[in-house]
């Protein structure tokens, strides 16, 4: 059975935005210039997020434009930020009958103590990702974009983690 990806759905893009000196990235993900239905799944102690209510059932938006993941912390919220600045110059958005309004959910790691911690996604971060995933070319998986600086198996703290990375799986049906 062959490994497949996220590349691999129709309409699918990814790309990523890597910083490997400082240890900390961002990941766009592109549905087709329609959207995409979303849901999630928020986790964790501290979780930073943004827009990831308007995935609730009962919200009026039913589509996202992009997935935004960084690196970072809270400051890598600010990566979104560039995602939609991309997709506005595109004119790719939620209709409000004034302007789109580009729809993209976020989430951050904490990855502050494994690189630069004066180090983070930024807005044109968000954004080179998202040409990055409109050329739909680099590396998928691994220590690239959001998964740059990301940790696992944290349980006696930070000396005893071990890398972690971005992954990505799809199953035909």
């Amino acid at each position: 059975m062959a490994h497949l990806t996220l590349r691999d759905v129709p309409g699918i893009r990814v790309g990523h935005w890597t910083d490997a000196e400082c240890a900390t990235g961002c990941t766009v993900v592109l549905p087709s210039d329609e959207g995409a239905v979303a849901g999630v799944e928020v986790r964790g102690s501290a979780p930073g997020t943004r827009e990831t209510d308007l995935l609730r059932p009962t919200a009026l938006v039913e589509r996202v434009n992009a997935i935004c993941l960084a690196g970072g912390s809270a400051f890598g919220l600010a990566a979104a930020d560039g995602v939609m600045r991309r997709l506005a110059e595109r004119e790719i958005g939620f209709a409000t009958g004034i302007r789109p309004v580009p729809i993209v959910p976020s989430a951050i790691l904490f990855d502050l103590g494994v690189g630069d911690p004066e180090a983070f996604p930024d807005a044109d971060a968000g954004y080179a990702a998202t040409l990055a995933a409109e050329s739909n070319q680099g590396e998928l998986e691994g220590r690239v974009g959001a998964g740059t600086g990301a940790t696992v198996a944290k349980l006696g703290g930070l000396a005893g983690a071990l890398p972690g990375g971005v992954g990505s799986a799809a199953r035909r049906l």
